[in-house]
């Protein structure tokens, strides 16, 4: 994307106008059919084309625009990455089709496939990446991302530690760039502003005082799962490169089964943070975080200084919320909220209107609409690192909780566990050579 104040469009007409043999330009490449003049498209790499990744570039239910960011006219596809060379070649060549078809010609060659996701980073004409990974690896490609200039769309979970968390959240803000976490829950038009709706209620205090919050999810987070390191393990697949599987991950050998998005992880730590963000969404304005973690019966529990509860499990009798959602009780009634439903008790509270005093969160119709708009303007995205690493925080924490099963107490700002080695051990992992973030 060239942001000269000489757009190509502008050159072009001037060229033809100065010219006085005829000349017939496609429409195209001045953006007349009403797609953007190449000057003005966004570029983008995409990282990881399972089943996540390829629904993002070719069209899932959480697009929202037909044939995913391919099909956006503002977007421009570079180069497409994943270590499996099947699935890396098919996305090469069917973003390749998809140019020739809409340019007329049998034959276009734009996008470049890649194994190393590091090429695909260091191309100085790819504005933004878009990954969908195995957990251990969306946090260390992020940083190197936007260390390399680039925006960056994550999918969840952002990290699996908070130490990669906050190296985030620091990278964006240092190197200046433009991140979004894929918790779509927060913007997307697919679920009828459920989400939105009850965050409103519960900050304007139409539940009265909020007191407890039930997460519909235990947490999660980083487990080496070491395998035994001198076992021959199988044959890697021809074109597979195991070892950058592996990545900053202690090295095991290749099994076949061990090639799972969740290799270095524990818990629910993939759908848990949708449950955990619609959670921190509610508290995010007063509360960096809890002051005590425990585990009372079979669930980890979070206290916050001002009394505030959340249990890191099911409500024991409201089912809504167990969608991504969560349910928030307060003083005066309740509200809960997930992909399919929103109910309160009273009911009478979901007719509220609000005043024009209230408090209104960030909206945002759709994730990846605010994702390219915020590369644009360079505002901040409605979930950026900072706000992401917060919610993901809470499935982590739960997550330690649920594996030492006692009571700690959290420092939220200096984001220790006071005096406690055994649990601050379990904030970061020991990365192999040369993946330190």
């Amino acid at each position: 994307m060239n942001n000269s104040t000489l757009s190509r469009r502008s050159f072009i007409a001037s060229v033809l106008a100065a010219s006085a043999a005829p000349a017939i330009v496609p429409a195209r490449a001045l953006g007349l059919d009403g797609t953007a003049a190449p000057s003005e498209r966004i570029t983008m790499g995409f990282i990881g084309q399972g089943g996540q990744g390829s629904g993002h570039l070719f069209g899932g239910s959480w697009t929202y625009v037909a044939g995913g960011y391919l099909g956006r006219k503002e977007v421009q596809v570079l180069g497409v990455c994943d270590l499996w060379p099947q699935k890396r070649n098919t996305a090469r060549e069917r973003v390749n089709n998809h140019y020739a078809q809409l340019a007329g010609t049998g034959t276009y060659k734009s996008c470049e496939a890649y194994l190393d996701f590091r090429e695909l980073i260091a191309r100085p004409d790819i504005d933004a990446v878009l990954m969908a990974l195995p957990f251990h690896l969306h946090a260390p490609m992020a940083i190197m991302a936007m260390k390399n200039g680039k925006d960056v769309y994550s999918e969840k979970p952002i990290c699996i530690t908070v130490e990669e968390g906050r190296i985030l959240a620091e990278t964006q803000k240092r190197y200046r760039r433009v991140y979004q976490a894929g918790t779509q829950q927060r913007s997307e038009a697919e679920y009828g502003g459920k989400f939105r709706r009850a965050i409103e209620l519960v900050r304007n205090g139409y539940i009265g005082q909020l007191k407890e919050i039930y997460a519909f999810s235990p947490g999660g987070g980083f487990s080496a799962n070491m395998q035994d390191v001198t076992a021959p393990g199988t044959p890697i697949p021809e074109g597979f490169d195991w070892d950058l599987y592996v990545g900053p991950g202690p090295w095991q050998p290749y099994t076949g089964g061990n090639a799972n998005c969740g290799l270095f992880s524990y818990g629910d730590p993939n759908w848990g943070p949708h449950h955990f963000d619609a959670v921190q969404w509610a508290i995010e304005k007063e509360h960096p975080g809890p002051a005590e973690l425990d585990y009372a019966e079979d669930h980890a529990v979070l206290r916050y200084e001002n009394g505030v509860v959340i249990h890191c499990c099911n409500h024991p009798t409201e089912k809504v919320g167990g969608v991504g959602g969560a349910c928030y009780i307060g003083t005066e009634g309740y509200v809960a909220a997930d992909r399919e439903n929103i109910v309160a008790n009273p009911k009478e509270i979901l007719n509220v209107q609000l005043k024009p005093t209230d408090e209104r969160p960030y909206n945002s119709p759709i994730h990846a609409g605010n994702f390219l708009e915020c590369i644009r303007t360079r505002k901040q995205t409605i979930c950026n690192a900072e706000t992401a690493r917060h919610s993901m925080n809470l499935c982590l924490l739960a997550g330690i909780a649920s594996q030492l099963k006692r009571k700690m107490a959290w420092d939220p700002v200096k984001e220790v566990f006071p005096d406690d080695e055994q649990a601050n051990r379990l904030l970061s992992y020991a990365r192999r050579s040369g993946w330190e973030v």
